[in-house]
């Protein structure tokens, strides 16, 4: 999974897509997000389970234990294979598991002639509807951001279709696996399998062709998840 993505709506259309019973205690409101063009270590929405509910947080994209801040830019995603056995993300598995809403998500493919040209694409639900990206998250109740915090999201091998795009993708869920992906009462063996099993499969998204203009962390607006008529490589 390439480094941007889109989440534009309010949170409001987010939280009711997951139909959750719950009380948003912290972070809603009813404005549209309008963020285009989401890139490393802004911050950027998560949803997380809560004691007495759901909290709505602001956090940065991008996260790494204290052993190993300063030493590489922090990770902005986790391998879902290796992520409950793997040491990196140990402080943020399972209690850390949270939702990065979206509408959709960016991919630069090469030009199979010239790798060094490549053209972006915007991959979306196939049907409109939002995503729920699995997420790892870690946010302290403070006044302002703490340096501490961050996420990052949790990545699946792409499949049939999406691999022709990038060999990784988000690890999708729908809204009901979502719903047991922050539930603090789903099993922590339960969770794990949802690493495994429970992405989106490829037939679930469409994508095409947009401007170059989203490499550009600067350029944030809807003109850029427009569709291209043609894939330009030039």
């Amino acid at each position: 999974m390439c480094g941007r993505y889109a989440i534009y709506e309010s949170m409001d259309d987010y939280l009711k897509q997951l139909a959750l019973d719950l009380v948003v205690i912290d972070g809603y409101d009813h404005l549209r997000i309008n963020r285009y063009n989401v890139a490393p270590s802004s911050r950027v929405e998560v949803i997380r389970a809560v004691p007495g509910g759901l909290s709505v947080d602001r956090v940065k994209w991008g996260w790494s234990p204290p052993w190993a801040q300063g030493k590489r830019p922090d990770p902005i995603n986790a391998r879902g294979e290796t992520l409950a056995t793997g040491k990196f993300f140990k402080a943020l598995w399972p209690g850390g598991r949270a939702l990065a809403p979206a509408n959709g998500w960016f991919e630069w493919l090469p030009d199979p002639a010239d790798a060094k040209r490549k053209q972006p694409y915007y991959i979306q639900a196939a049907n409109g509807a939002p995503l729920f990206f699995a997420a790892l998250a870690q946010v302290h109740r403070s006044i302002g951001p703490d340096p501490r915090d961050g996420f990052v999201i949790v990545t699946a091998a792409a499949d049939q279709g999406l691999v022709d795009i990038h060999e990784r993708k988000p690890l999708v869920l729908s809204p009901a696996l979502a719903r047991e992906w922050i539930d603090p009462a789903t099993p922590d063996e339960r969770a794990a399998a949802l690493l495994q099993t429970g992405c989106a499969p490829a037939r679930c998204f469409k994508w095409y062709p947009v401007g170059k203009a989203v490499g550009n962390v600067r350029n944030d607006g809807p003109e850029l998840i427009e569709a291209l008529q043609l894939p330009l490589l030039d």
